[in-house]
């Protein structure tokens, strides 16, 4: 299993170099939620939080303990901590559930942005990961990220 997922993370990376997304270059800055001028530790873009219920709901009190530290507390980044989940970057048809979950689980290199490697969530289980990627999906669909 931790080979398939060693394997998981090279494919990712490889993909992402190939469209020119290597390590210690930001992405544009467009997105549907757009960057705001922030003041040190708020959160990097404005993020409109839906209406959540279930699943969703569950995933945003544990990203609320386990990842907003690094990812703000609606998923729109930390300057100098994490980058916004909220971004065009993190879009299903570009970083699929499955890198979401791989990046939880088993961390991930940096790649896209300079906030460098992101480590293992610590106590994280994988129901746990599958709420926070609803909660996640949810507010992108909010923010017109789809």
């Amino acid at each position: 299993m931790k080979l398939v997922a060693i394997l998981g993370v090279i494919v990712i990376a490889g993909l992402l170099a190939v469209f020119g997304f290597g390590a210690g270059r930001s992405p544009d800055s467009g997105s549907a939620a757009a960057a705001v001028e922030t003041p040190a530790g708020g959160e990097m873009v404005a993020v409109d939080m839906p209406a959540l219920a279930g699943q969703a709901l569950v995933g945003q009190r544990v990203f609320a303990a386990k990842c907003a530290e690094c990812h703000g507390p609606n998923a729109g980044g930390i300057e100098g901590s994490g980058p916004p989940l909220v971004h065009k970057i993190y879009e299903p048809g570009h970083h699929g559930d499955m890198a979401i979950f791989l990046a939880a689980q088993n961390g991930v290199s940096a790649h896209h942005w300079r906030f460098g490697n992101m480590p293992p969530v610590e106590g994280i289980t994988r129901a746990e990961i599958g709420a926070v990627i609803d909660f996640v999906r949810s507010v992108q669909r909010a923010n017109g990220i789809q």
